[in-house]
């Protein structure tokens, strides 16, 4: 049998479960989830390989109308996703409003077969299943709709064979060992911004940067030393907390869950630095590894 093997895009407005969706194919956590919007700003890509195929899914940043640098470079990676892809999957929320223009503008104007996923249906009737079916059938003409839930697998099972019928006879782009094209560093940077997603509210999230500044592996455990970055001192104080207490727990719980990642014990050090308007300064955002 002829080797198969393609690029996959997933993309959406943020908060529809794209991340869920590409962990939930993929059978690794390799994007980060948190409830915030724009949690993803990475395109993250996470590899199915079986002996006769090989899938790249690409986990893109929600798509949103940038307002600075770090936004223009999230919808730079959308469209780099785009670019390469054999098959879009475009994910919406059953619950999701119809203000989705500058998400369609990125999907109409292309040729590249178009998949409707309707996320989150767990809770809801075949009555806004067959309305929101209707809705997407009349304005984009997919070449399938599939009403799923990312979170709890449900209704996942004919999309990879739908997948196959569309990425071309061609051999792996990747080693057939790999799951994804980011290496530990970038993961365990990510792991600890979602603890910071998870326990801070309103800017400071959305302000906040984590650069892994030195990562060791030794025989029986990894030292790896993190900066957080913000923008302003207030913004240190909060992360840090009364005590300490603040960074202690972010620190405490990223640990654990780079310690499952990596399958290894983990010495976390971590510090927080404060870079004013980091978020609109080209260098700065391309040192962090953003694409401009």
């Amino acid at each position: 049998m002829a080797h198969k093997a393609g690029f996959v895009s997933i993309i959406g407005k943020p908060n529809v479960g794209k991340s869920t969706l590409m962990n939930a194919l993929v059978g690794e956590k390799l994007s980060i989830i948190t409830p915030k919007a724009q949690t993803t700003r990475h395109r993250i890509l996470g590899i199915v390989n079986e002996e006769d195929f090989q899938i790249v899914f690409s986990d893109t940043p929600g798509i949103i109308k940038p307002k600075y640098n770090l936004q223009d470079s999230m919808m730079t990676a959308v469209g780099g996703a785009l670019q390469d892809a054999d098959l879009i999957l475009f994910v919406t929320d059953i619950n999701e409003r119809h203000d989705e223009e500058d998400v369609l503008e990125k999907i109409t104007n292309t040729n590249i077969p178009l998949v409707v996923l309707i996320n989150k249906v767990d809770n809801s009737t075949q009555e806004q299943v067959m309305e929101k079916t209707k809705y997407w059938q009349e304005k984009l003409n997919p070449v399938q709709i599939f009403a799923i839930s990312a979170l709890h697998g449900y209704n996942l099972e004919g999309l990879l064979p739908l997948v196959l019928d569309y990425i071309p006879e061609h051999p792996a782009y990747y080693d057939k060992e790999d799951l994804t094209d980011r290496n530990l560093r970038f993961f365990a940077s990510e792991i600890i911004r979602e603890k910071i997603f998870n326990n801070y509210q309103k800017e400071i999230p959305y302000s906040t940067e984590v650069i892994i500044t030195a990562f060791k592996e030794e025989d029986n455990i990894s030292h790896i030393s993190a900066e957080i970055i913000v923008e302003r001192e207030s913004q240190k104080n909060i992360i840090i907390g009364k005590g300490g207490a603040g960074i202690k727990k972010i620190g405490m719980e990223a640990r654990k869950d780079i310690e499952k990642f990596i399958d290894g014990k983990v010495f976390l050090e971590t510090h927080v630095k404060v870079i004013a308007n980091w978020r609109s300064k080209d260098n700065y955002l391309r040192s962090f590894g953003y694409e401009r």
